[in-house]
């Protein structure tokens, strides 16, 4: 009894490889967007705690203490913090924070009013190199 050979063509196979080519670079790229944007939710986790710390920090100020002079560690009110540009991470007392130099904050403080009560609108930016711009706002009511 004489067995029948049983295989592929060659066309077959020219055609199994290039599907296969396809699915790997496919695969590969999926994998290559994934590893390029894995550190962007870090970046942006880093860059929320440092505007919540700004702006927990410049809301703990007074509201008006009158005009402010010195250094960030002798601001006592809001209005001393407007305009502020850090283009390198501080703490409260100046300070640079050592591995955050790829980050820099704005400050931006607006006088206005909600219901009758006269607030300072303060908007703490926080940019880095591989992301947009990040704000935060929070309010300082005068009572």
């Amino acid at each position: 009894m004489m067995m029948r050979q049983r295989g592929l063509t060659l066309i077959e196979l020219v055609v199994s490889m290039v599907i296969i080519g396809i699915a790997v670079v496919g695969i590969l790229k999926v994998m290559e967007i994934t590893t390029r944007h894995s550190a962007d939710p870090m970046i942006q986790h880093q860059a929320v705690a440092i505007a919540e710390a700004y702006l927990e920090e410049i809301l703990t100020k007074s509201y008006d203490a009158g005009p402010g002079t010195g250094t960030r560690d002798q601001f006592d009110d809001v209005d001393d913090y407007r305009n502020l540009p850090d283009t390198v991470v501080r703490d409260q007392f100046g300070n640079a924070i050592a591995g955050l130099g790829d980050y820099a904050v704005t400050v931006a403080i607006a006088d206005t009013a909600l219901d009758g009560v006269n607030v300072k609108r303060v908007d703490v930016t926080v940019t880095h190199s591989t992301l947009v711009n990040m704000t935060i706002t929070g309010y300082r009511a005068d009572y």
